[in-house]
Formats: C-alpha cells, sequence, structure tokens
C-alpha cells in the first residue's frame, strides 16, 4: 500500500539556500522511484496551483503579505488544504510531517482533525528558533510557547541533531515526549568543475580571489552566525590571506558590522555576494584554504555539513551542536578576545598534509552519519512503517 506522506513548512521545491527547503528536495529526490512512497509538498507562491516534482505533488499555497505573520498564516493555510485533500481523497493512514514550529496554538486543533481521518502528526522541531538574535521579545516568547505546544501536540518529533533531541526530553519532561533522531544530509561527491572552468575563473577574477588564497564563510546574514566575531578576529589577525563572506547582505546589520568593526578598512575583508549556482558554490568550498563555522543556534546545520564535505580545513565555534557534527575532524574556536584569531595563525602555519588528513577526517564523517542517502534510507523506513 502507498504511504502518503504531506511536508509542511518548508518554502517549496525546488529548494535553494533553505535547509528545509533542500532537505525536502534531496528526501523526494532520492524516493522519486519509490511506488510506495507518495509526497505531497506545500509550496510557498504568488497564486494557488499544483505541479509535479520529483514525482512529488506540490500544492502552491498563496500567502498575503503580511510581515512576519507570513510563515504562521502559511503554515495554517497549508495545514487545512491537507486536511481537507486527505478528507476528500480519503486517503488511509496519512503521514502529516511540519518543519518547525510555528503553529503551535493552532496545533491541538489539526492534530484532533488529523487522528479523526486515521492519520499521525510528525514536527520537527528545528533548532532554538525562539533564541534568535533577529526577533524582538514578543516574537521570541510566541516562538517558545509555540514550540512547547507543539511538542505537547504531536504523535512524534523527529530531530536533526541529539543536542535537540536531549533539550526536547530534558525540557518538556512533563509531557514525555516521543522522538527519534535522523540527521540533515550532504553530499559526499565530489563537485564536477574542473579547477580551469571559466566560470570558475571568471568568479575568482570578478571577486579579487585565487585557490587556497582565501578563508570563506557561506551563510545566512543574522548575528547569531557571529559575523562580527569573525570579521573583527580576522582582522585582529596577521593572515596574508583574504576573508570571502558568501551571504545575503542586510543593510542594516552590515552597517552595526561596519560602525562595530571598521571593517571597511580591511582590504582582506570581502563580501561577494550570493552563489546560488550549486556546482560552483562547492568548488568554490573545496578551493577555500579554511572555512569559518559561526552559527551558535539550531542542530545539524546544512551550510557546515557542506564545508565538511568540501572543505579540508575548517574552523567552527565551540559548541555542542557544531562538535557533534564534527567530532575531531575540525578545528575549534571560542568567542572570547583574541582565540580565533589565535587559531587563524595556527591555521595558516599548518603543512598542506595536515590540513589533507582534516579533509579526509571531515569526509569520512560526513559519508558515515549524514550521506542523503543514508538519511532518506532513514526516512523512507519511519515512513514505511506507518504503512
Amino acid at each position: 500500500m502507498t504511504q502518503h506522506v504531506f511536508i509542511v513548512g518548508s518554502k517549496g521545491i525546488p529548494g535553494s539556500y533553505g535547509g528545509y527547503e533542500t532537505f525536502v528536495d534531496k528526501l523526494t529526490e532520492y524516493h522519486q522511484d519509490n511506488p510506495d512512497l507518495k509526497y505531497h509538498v506545500a509550496c510557498k507562491a504568488d497564486e494557488d496551483g499544483e505541479f509535479e516534482y520529483h514525482n512529488a505533488r506540490c500544492f502552491k499555497v498563496k500567502v498575503p503579505n503580511i510581515g512576519p505573520a507570513q510563515a504562521i498564516y502559511y503554515d495554517v493555510a497549508a495545514l487545512q488544504r491537507v486536511v481537507r485533500y486527505i478528507k476528500e481523497h480519503k486517503i488511509e493512514h496519512a503521514i502529516v510531517y511540519v518543519l518547525a514550529c510555528r503553529i503551535g496554538p493552532f496545533c491541538a486543533h489539526f492534530e484532533r482533525q488529523i487522528h479523526r481521518l486515521g492519520g499521525i502528526l510528525y514536527v520537527n522541531p528545528d533548532g532554538h528558533e525562539w533564541m534568535r538574535a533577529k526577533w524582538s521579545a514578543p516574537i521570541r516568547r510566541y516562538w517558545k510557547i509555540s514550540e512547547q505546544m507543539m511538542v505537547k501536540h504531536c504523535d512524534l518529533l523527529v530531530c536533526d541533531s541529539k543536542n535537540i533531541e536531549r533539550y526536547i526530553h530534558e525540557e518538556y519532561a512533563a509531557y514525555d515526549p516521543k522522538t527519534t533522531y535522523i540527521a540533515y544530509g550532504a553530499e559526499t561527491r565530489r563537485n564536477k568543475l574542473a579547477d580551469d572552468d571559466p566560470k570558475l575563473l571568471e568568479w575568482l577574477a570578478e571577486k579579487g580571489l585565487s585557490p587556497r588564497s582565501y578563508y570563506l564563510v557561506v551563510g545566512r546574514f543574522v548575528p547569531e552566525n557571529n559575523y562580527e566575531t569573525m570579521i573583527r578576529e580576522f582582522m585582529r589577525s596577521d593572515s596574508k590571506r583574504d576573508f570571502a563572506l558568501i551571504t545575503n547582505v542586510n543593510d542594516k546589520f552590515l552597517g552595526e558590522l561596519e560602525e562595530r568593526t571598521h571593517f571597511r578598512s580591511d582590504p582582506r575583508i570581502k563580501f561577494v555576494g550570493t552563489v546560488y549556482d550549486q556546482e560552483l558554490l562547492m568548488k568554490v568550498r573545496e578551493l577555500a584554504y579554511g572555512y569559518f563555522h559561526g552559527h551558535e543556534v539550531g542542530g545539524t546545520n546544512p551550510s557546515l555539513l557542506e564545508a565538511l564535505g568540501s572543505t579540508d580545513l575548517n574552523l567552527l565555534l565551540d559548541v555542542g551542536f557544531n562538535r557533534e557534527v564534527a567530532e575531531d575532524a575540525a578545528l575549534y574556536w571560542t568567542k572570547e578576545l583574541g582565540d580565533l584569531a589565535a587559531l587563524i595563525g595556527q591555521a595558516d602555519a599548518m603543512g598542506e598534509e595536515e590540513r589533507a588528513e582534516l579533509g579526509r577526517a571531515a569526509r569520512q564523517r560526513v559519508a558515515d552519519a549524514y550521506s542523503w542517502q543514508h538519511i532518506s534510507d532513514k526516512y523512507r523506513d519511519l515512513f514505511q512503517r506507518r504503512a
């Protein structure tokens, strides 16, 4: 019997930068030839409609421009559509999988409706949305309460980090939550671009970079990813290399960073825009001398996995999430003044074989625990247990 799985909470597929979007894209890609699984994926859009992608039924949900409340509206509207579809098509034993904890106040209502139709509700709790610095205090309070209510009103929490799973059990022991751990995934293949590919050479020349001459960071331009610490510490270092930042720059935050660090006075600091060509991005990662990862909030982070799969030398903020993923295949720094600057000095002095050895360990770590094949197999087993 075909198991129907409804996914709500990603912006939709095909995926681009976002973690959830990439996850859903890869999940449907790896399962597209599995006749026992049928995916139905909500996609945020300017108009309603449907299309097929990786054999998944993708249904567009029109969302009005209502500011930060868009995300909540989108999830609620998508779940209403899911419930209606299950009812109209008489789908038995449906799995509804909600990514992130945005709709806590509505969760009990949807849990009842889904159960009444013979379905079950799974939730991916993401990674401490309520701690993100970009939200005001009232919005952070809402995210925390929302998380609490979604933990209480679901059948299973699928955690992509052991640290998140531990937190759920400690914080919400009163609800006796049922959890399972399935990590986020990463590509383990090498990229397809040659070192002399014209597209690559043009990009490097345009940005004033050359192979192994730059440290790199890729990620969302938000305070909790510790851009200020990384920039400040790089400026304190004596490195002869550049620091290239691939990110979607926000002018307000950029202005605050300039005010606090005066990074524009250091020609080594280079904001190089975004790169949506995945093959080019993989190659740019591969050719970096080292990669900085300052993410402080969240579970298994996609950009960290991609760095471990591509870049030999990775310098990570020393928090539980990052150590859980990279283990001994990376170097670690703290936010203490001078700590990262000293580590950059050590990194610059490393020999080629020492860096290559770390790179081999990082790629092996990703292959063993985080390959998309491994992750998609775990989801297949989870979903098909229900069939």
